[in-house]
């Protein structure tokens, strides 16, 4: 192609630099003579680090400012952990391409040990996710979750110098930067539910550039894509955002999709898990239908006293 320019917009921590930089090196190799700029945004959950995400309005936090560059202009795409954008994206806007996912799993990071089992009685265990404290306070009851906030290399600094026992993390991001080595355990889905559309990066462009949908057709991963689909369909028929513990994780099988979905109380006390199978041309159905069987099950009450009736 002529030699033309694009940008991206993207958080500006090291993770999220690393995601963007590796969609602008796919993007050059595919498109010789391709220049593709990254333009650095804040968002309002990059600002706010002393709350918990639950408290000051969820999942649009790290998406927000950076979609409202993209509707004005001033970028071509961004590029968001799919597992931070909403359920329902506004006006204007869609999910270009999904590319391969990396490993969905979230991971234990703690001192002297290898399990969640390894905790001693009364430790403390840092994150920022309900989803994931709700699981964690379901399997050890006996230890205490607190609020871990920061950016990865923050986190990792606070487990290290024993301001908590352990952490959790998603693994995608430890692999993304090359720090498998912190690893000290991986949580097995079939246990440990992980977030919807975690692992996975989504490019948002404006709806209906099919310019920059073309450039972005490279790097497309189907399967992923349908995956992703069939959790957000959860989301999207929970009407969940960062309030409520939920969780959802989708495997391709040839034309066969399976999808396990989850919707906790916070303390862990109540935990209802569904997992169905369905085709892959209906992704959103299969969502639709766990979730129905997750509320019919007891999660409609959950999701009422936290939302109101």
């Amino acid at each position: 192609m002529a030699e033309s320019i694009i940008r991206i917009g993207t958080r500006g921590s090291l993770l999220a630099l690393k995601q963007s930089g590796d969609v602008r090196d796919a993007l050059e190799k595919a498109w010789p003579g391709l220049i593709v700029e990254l333009v650095i945004i804040k968002t309002t959950g990059d600002k706010i680090l002393d709350v918990p995400l639950a408290k000051v309005g969820g999942k649009g936090l790290f998406v927000k400012e950076i979609e409202d560059a993209l509707l004005a202009g001033s970028v071509d795409l961004a590029v968001h952990s799919m597992k931070d954008v909403p359920a329902v994206l506004p006006d204007g806007l869609e999910i270009g391409v999904v590319p391969s996912r990396e490993d969905p799993r979230d991971v234990l990071v703690l001192h002297g040990g290898k399990a969640l089992g390894d905790v001693p009685h009364g430790g403390r265990v840092g994150t920022s996710s309900l989803r994931r404290a709700a699981q964690v306070r379901r399997l050890r009851p006996d230890i205490r979750v607190e609020t871990l906030r920061g950016n990865l290399e923050t986190r990792l600094r606070k487990v290290r110098e024993g301001m908590y026992e352990a952490i959790i993390l998603a693994a995608a991001g430890l692999h993304r930067m090359g720090w498998q080595d912190r690893i000290t355990a991986y949580l097995d889905p079939s246990e440990f539910l992980p977030a919807i559309g975690q692992g996975a990066i989504g490019i948002e462009i404006r709806s209906g550039d099919r310019e920059i949908q073309k450039i972005l057709e490279p790097l497309h991963d189907p399967g992923t894509a349908l995956a992703v689909e069939a959790e957000r369909g959860l989301l999207r028929a929970l009407e969940g955002g960062c309030q409520v513990p939920i969780g959802g994780f989708a495997r391709v099988d040839g034309d066969r999709l399976e999808l396990t979905g989850l919707v906790a109380s916070i303390d862990g006390g109540e935990l209802f898990r569904v997992s169905r199978e369905g085709t892959s041309d209906d992704p959103g159905s299969l969502g639709l239908r766990v979730a129905r069987d997750l509320l019919e099950l007891g999660a409609k009450r959950i999701l009422d006293e936290v939302y109101g009736s």
